[in-house]
């Protein structure tokens, strides 16, 4: 499933991630990893961890991983729908999660990229979609609330940084395909 969204007036493209976009999936991510407070990872993830992770998003006509494009053609973040669960009765649970670019935020991005994965999921039957978000990233809470998901879940002091001890929220969304 690809798609062009609108991200402020700028036709962005959202497509399926390839082996190209490694690297570009890779350094987005580790900024989020040395700035802290959108993931649990505390090192930066080599370039074949990255591959391991998209990888493992199969059958990937079911977990999407997906880049999207600026105007320029340029992968300004990337996203993907998740297993929430391995026992097969949270099959129609998923877990989505996103990152954009340091250099890209504040354009509706993010926006475009939660969307996409929004639709992707209903598309593909899902009845409940949920993101784990720490509880002091605010652009995040802010998007997940644009969205209509609610906070089922509150895990004080759940990760240690080497210097602090983060909250996480637990977002759900119902997706309406019952």
């Amino acid at each position: 499933m690809n798609g062009e969204r609108s991200a402020e007036h700028q036709p962005v493209t959202i497509r399926d991630a390839r082996e190209s976009d490694l690297q570009a999936i890779t350094d987005i991510y580790n900024q989020a990893v040395v700035a802290g407070g959108s993931t649990a990872d505390l090192v930066p993830r080599t370039l074949e961890q990255r591959r391991q992770w998209v990888d493992s998003h199969q059958p990937r006509d079911r977990y999407p991983v997906v880049v999207l494009e600026d105007a320029s053609g340029r992968v300004v973040a990337f996203g993907s729908l998740s297993k929430f669960h391995p026992r097969e009765a949270y099959d129609g649970v998923v877990e989505l999660s996103y990152y954009v670019d340091e250099r890209a935020r504040h354009r509706r991005y993010g926006t475009a990229m939660v969307a996409w994965l929004l639709d992707a999921a209903r598309t593909r039957g899902y009845r409940i979609a949920t993101a784990l978000i720490f509880a002091s990233n605010a652009g995040s809470i802010a998007l997940m609330n644009h969205f209509g998901f609610e906070r089922y879940g509150f895990l004080p002091r759940a990760c240690f940084d080497g210097t602090r001890y983060l909250d996480m929220s637990y977002w759900w969304l119902p997706l309406d395909n019952d």
